[in-house]
């Protein structure tokens, strides 16, 4: 968290969007993004539904100028046009890709998923000694295993009469730990933690935190510890292996409430490769919600490098995940990060009092690709009731200044309806402890998450 940008306070007045632009029909070549520099302002429509008619109303215009391309789409939920401009150009919309990814993990797997970590062995146990006399196997590939499931699976072996493994730890090829994406790594870390005279610091904070979290304090009595004497080795489960004990992820809901909020790159393409990757999710998205190709060309499933929406395309995902939770019973706040509430990439970001609680979306940072890359895509709700879904994509231009731009177009959206309001919503306590994996690397290269 140390890494990320200073934080920005914005004081925003109303007088500063009194302005009125005139919208044009004409949108630009569909593969290049309008410029606006300068004083040159975007062209809009300023159209909000009436509540009672459905039809549309005048309104003030709510773009301001900015450097580079940009992309606007906001729209009432009944689907009346507030502001637009270039909503059928392609841009780089980063990290807001993994509303695509949530979108079709939540359509395949369904909320309740849980991933499942399983725990086999090659040998007999000697309970009289603690002893297993042969291999440990691990398999699974659950995203969002961690320290904290690491020793919990020590203390279910104890549990079982096991404190020692004569054999190696053999851990399967698709097996991750800590979002690293070595499977080797992933084992050492695995044998290391299970052994308390090994345990790191991190991964003992990490154990105590979540058994703390959750109320268990019988976990908290005792020091769970496995030692294993050989090696670390990758590999399938040998024939004869026997099931030991099956440890089970956190709801995919859930899962998907701590990636969206840290904007975690690892498991957003873990889950990805589960769903078919990138070309997969392409194809489900434009099919599921009636899209062109040609709106939708994503090469990850994270946002990594350079992907490709129109804010149109980006408008139909962020309305087919609100439709998917509703299946459910659930709402975009169960999966997306509130604004100056939850933590991670929204935590200092609309913190005035006023605004707190009013903005439930998905950020996406590039600093380097395309020239930088930066979006905000979700919903807002305001003091007259209505909830404006909105879709913002910047590129070629400083972050920051676009970070800027989104923030200030919100509030004179949210102003001109009767200022913010702040949604209902009651924060949880995230059990899941995410590391800012290959944070360095990802900062090197200008594709990284920052908080603010």
């Amino acid at each position: 968290m140390s890494h990320f940008l200073r934080k920005i306070v914005l004081i925003l007045s109303a007088s500063l969007f009194a302005a009125v632009v005139a919208f044009s029909q004409t949108p630009p070549a569909a593969n290049t993004p309008a410029e606006v520099k300068g004083s040159q302002a975007a062209p809009i429509a300023g159209q909000p539904a009436n509540p009672s008619t459905g039809s549309a109303v005048a309104q003030p215009a709510y773009l301001t100028p900015i450097g580079g391309f940009q992309g606007v789409l906001a729209e009432t939920v009944e689907g009346a046009t507030i502001a637009a401009q270039s909503p059928d150009d392609r841009f780089n919309p980063a990290s807001a890709v993994k509303l695509a990814t949530a979108l079709v993990a939540l359509q395949s797997f369904g909320p309740e998923h849980r991933f499942m970590t399983g725990l086999w062995s090659t040998g007999a146990i000697d309970k009289s000694t603690g002893t297993l006399n042969g291999d440990l196997v691990v398999t699974g590939r659950d995203p969002s295993f961690h320290y904290e499931h690491a020793v919990m699976l020590a203390r279910q072996l104890n549990e079982l009469g096991i404190r020692n493994v004569t054999g190696n730890l053999i851990v399967a090829p698709g097996f991750t730990m800590n979002f690293a994406w070595s499977a080797q790594r992933s084992g050492e870390d695995f044998l290391d933690t299970f052994d308390s005279a090994r345990r790191s610091a991190s991964a003992t904070r990490a154990w105590l935190d979540e058994r703390t979290l959750v109320g268990d304090s019988k976990s908290l009595s005792s020091v769970p510890s496995v030692v294993i004497s050989g090696d670390v080795l990758v590999g399938s489960a040998p024939a004869g292996a026997v099931a030991l004990l099956t440890h089970t992820s956190s709801r995919l809901v859930d899962v998907l409430k701590a990636l969206l909020c840290y904007s975690n790159n690892f498991m957003a393409e873990r889950i990805g490769e589960m769903i078919g990757g990138p070309t997969g999710v392409g194809l489900t998205v434009t099919k599921s919600l009636n899209m062109s190709p040609d709106e939708v060309a994503l090469s990850s499933t994270s946002g990594l490098g350079v992907n490709r929406v129109t804010p149109r395309a980006m408008m139909k995902i962020l309305r087919g995940l609100r439709d998917e939770l509703a299946k459910n019973k659930l709402t975009l706040s169960d999966i997306l990060p509130v604004a100056g509430v939850d933590p991670g990439t929204l935590e200092d970001r609309y913190t005035d009092p006023l605004e707190r609680g009013s903005v439930i979306a998905k950020t996406g940072t590039l600093v380097r690709t395309d020239g930088g890359a930066s979006s905000l895509v979700g919903q807002m709700k305001t003091k007259s009731g209505r909830v404006v879904l909105f879709v913002i994509m910047n590129q070629r231009g400083n972050v920051v200044r676009f970070r800027q731009n989104q923030d200030e177009i919100v509030a004179a959206i949210q102003n001109s309806l009767g200022g913010p309001a702040a949604f209902d919503y009651h924060p949880v306590t995230l059990s899941l402890r995410l590391a800012n994996s290959h944070y360095a690397d990802a900062k090197a290269r200008g594709e990284y998450e920052p908080k603010n």
